[in-house]
C-alpha cells in the first residue's frame, strides 16, 4: 500500500477532530451572537462595546507606561533608602504593563472576531432587500463603516506591536536591577532610562494616534 496513503489514513482522526472542533467553536459563536439579540444586543452593538473598552484599556496603558518611567528616573537618582522595596517598585510597574498589553491584545482579537461577524452579517443582508436604492445606501453605509474599522485595526495593531520593545527593555531593567541592588549599578542606568523614556513617547504617540480612531468610530450612528 502506498505509504503516502497510509499516512493520511492515519492522520484522519486528527483532521476530523480539528474539523469537528471548528463546527463546534463557530456554533458556539453563533449561539453567543444569538443569546445577546435577545436580550436587545445586536453585533454592531457587542463591537461598540469593545472598541469602547479597548480605548479604556489603552488610556490606562498610557498613564501605567508613564508611572513605569517615572518609577525608572526616581531610582537613578536614588539617594538612600530600601533598594530591596524600590526594585518591587519596579517590578509591580513592569507587571502592571506586561498585564494590560495582554489584554489590548485580548481586545483586538475580540474586535476581530464580533467585526468579521458583523460585515458578514452586513453583506449577507444586502441581498434581502426589494428597494434596490436602499440596498445600494445601505452598501454605502457599510463599506465606510468598514473603513473607519479598518483604520482602527490598523492603528491599534501598531499601538499594540510598539508595545512590545518597550515592554522588553523594562523587563531588562527590572532584571538588572534584581540582581545589581547597589547605588552604583543603579546609576549607571541613567543613559538607559534616558533611552527609554525616547520608546515610551513614542508609543504614547502612537496611543494618541490610536485616540482619534476610536473617535471617528464610535461617532458613527448606532
Amino acid at each position: 500500500m502506498d505509504t503516502r496513503f497510509c499516512r493520511q489514513i492515519r492522520q484522519l482522526p486528527f483532521i476530523l477532530l480539528l474539523a469537528a472542533l471548528g463546527w463546534t467553536l463557530a456554533g458556539c459563536q453563533t449561539t453567543y451572537y444569538a443569546a445577546w439579540e435577545k436580550l436587545g444586543k445586536h453585533k454592531r452593538d457587542l463591537l461598540r462595546d469593545q472598541v469602547e473598552k479597548t480605548r479604556d484599556e489603552q488610556e490606562a496603558a498610557k498613564t501605567e507606561f508613564k508611572d513605569a518611567l517615572t518609577r525608572l528616573k526616581e531610582l537613578t537618582g536614588f539617594d538612600g533608602g530600601k533598594l530591596e522595596a524600590a526594585y518591587k517598585a519596579v517590578q509591580n510597574d513592569y507587571d502592571q504593563c506586561r498585564d494590560r498589553a495582554d489584554s489590548i491584545r485580548d481586545r483586538i482579537g475580540k474586535i476581530e472576531n464580533i467585526s468579521t461577524a458583523l460585515f458578514a452579517e452586513w453583506e449577507k443582508e444586502l441581498e434581502a432587500y426589494s428597494s434596490e436604492n436602499l440596498r445600494s445606501a445601505s452598501r454605502v453605509k457599510m463599506n465606510e463603516t468598514k473603513q473607519r474599522y479598518e483604520s482602527l485595526h490598523t492603528a491599534l495593531q501598531k499601538s499594540s506591536a510598539s508595545m512590545e520593545p518597550v515592554l522588553a527593555r523594562l523587563k531588562d531593567q527590572t532584571l538588572f536591577l534584581k540582581h545589581n541592588l547597589n547605588a552604583q549599578a543603579i546609576g549607571s542606568l541613567k543613559g538607559e532610562v534616558i533611552s527609554i523614556e525616547g520608546d515610551i513617547q513614542k508609543l504614547i504617540n502612537e496611543m494618541e494616534h490610536t485616540s482619534v480612531n476610536f473617535i471617528d468610530l464610535l461617532q458613527e450612528p448606532r
